[in-house]
């Protein structure tokens, strides 16, 4: 049919032994398959985050309806709107609301959403580059914007998971904002990349992700964690007087195994990230900056691509820690 587009769907195989799995194909559909919303966007790319790879491969319950277009970002061109603050030929961008998890997401060629749920894409970004920006990009931008008063003189900030999409734009935006950024990270295979990016050091997650002391030496002036449990509880430990924590993410675990003793001996701040169902006014702040401070040669240094039928086994490898930077899906 001339008006259809491909899309990757996932289906609950209830009949599975174990009470549940999933299977994925590429089908084709037409706006009548969509779900309700006021806008209708062309889809042209989308983007791979771990809670992506989450839905893709069933190893955590994202999706929460069924069948289901996953895909938590995309980036298009809107077709058709009865939203008052979007118009067609609009150059939009999508993170999170749900998207990808109870409303059909990002890998399709089209999408229908609430408008609210949309931000028009800044001018000197492409929508390739907004999807390498992706929700692990924006929410490293909310990271950074936590550590606002954060002198650049305070010392140095750590970054953990620093290899994976959040860690690579976080070290990318703090260098070009003039901080020291030390990246943390399980590969150490990755220290010219990671330099390549920013950092000032590299350190080896082990130093972070085992059992720790509640209150440890002052090392950082500030932190974005993406990683959880023990990683951040060190973190949070070796934070110096005053600083803040931005903590976004549990790639090693959702548990908090701290104390209370930095936030009451130190005064620590601990800043909880949420990139989902943040505001519009925090989102086209986050945008702008991204588009006022992000060096686009490292995001494109950080980025590679991939199609809709690359996703089921780009799922396994996020999960895995097998990927690097960010994932561009051409749709």
């Amino acid at each position: 049919m001339s008006d259809s587009f491909r899309a990757l769907r996932l289906t609950k195989n209830d009949g599975d032994e174990k009470g549940g799995g999933q299977t994925h194909e590429i089908v084709e559909l037409t706006e009548d398959d969509l779900m309700d919303g006021d806008v209708t966007v062309a889809v042209s790319h989308s983007t791979l985050n771990y809670k992506d790879g989450l839905a893709l491969t069933g190893a955590s319950p994202v999706v929460r309806v069924w069948p289901m277009i996953p895909g938590i970002d995309f980036s298009g061109t809107v077709e058709k709107s009865n939203h008052p603050d979007f118009k067609e030929g609009d150059g939009v961008v999508l993170n999170g609301w749900g998207v990808g998890e109870t409303h059909f997401g990002g890998y399709a060629g089209k999408a229908r959403v609430n408008g609210d749920w949309l931000v028009k894409r800044p001018d000197a970004i492409s929508a390739a580059r907004s999807m390498a920006i992706g929700t692990a990009g924006y929410t490293a931008m909310l990271c950074v914007m936590a550590l606002a008063d954060t002198p650049k003189d305070a010392g140095e900030i750590l970054v953990t998971g620093a290899a994976g999409g959040v860690g690579s734009v976080a070290l990318a935006l703090l260098s070009k904002m003039g901080f020291e950024a030390v990246a943390s990270t399980g590969r150490m295979e990755e220290e010219a990349y990671l330099t390549g990016l920013g950092a000032t050091r590299v350190i080896d997650r082990n130093t972070l992700s085992e059992p720790g002391r509640p209150l440890d030496k002052e090392q950082w002036a500030g932190v974005v964690d993406a990683v959880g449990s023990h990683t951040l509880a060190n973190a949070i430990a070796q934070t110096k007087y005053g600083g803040t924590v931005a903590a976004c993410g549990l790639a090693q675990g959702p548990d908090l195994p701290a104390t209370v003793m930095p936030f009451i001996l130190r005064g620590v701040n601990l800043a909880g990230i949420d990139s989902v169902m943040a505001p519009r006014a925090k989102r086209e702040q986050a945008w702008a900056m991204l588009a006022e401070h992000l060096d686009l040669d490292k995001l494109d240094a950080m980025t590679s691509q991939a199609t809709l039928e690359d996703l089921p086994d780009l799922g396994q490898k996020i999960l895995a820690g097998q990927t690097r930077g960010r994932v561009v899906v051409t749709v």
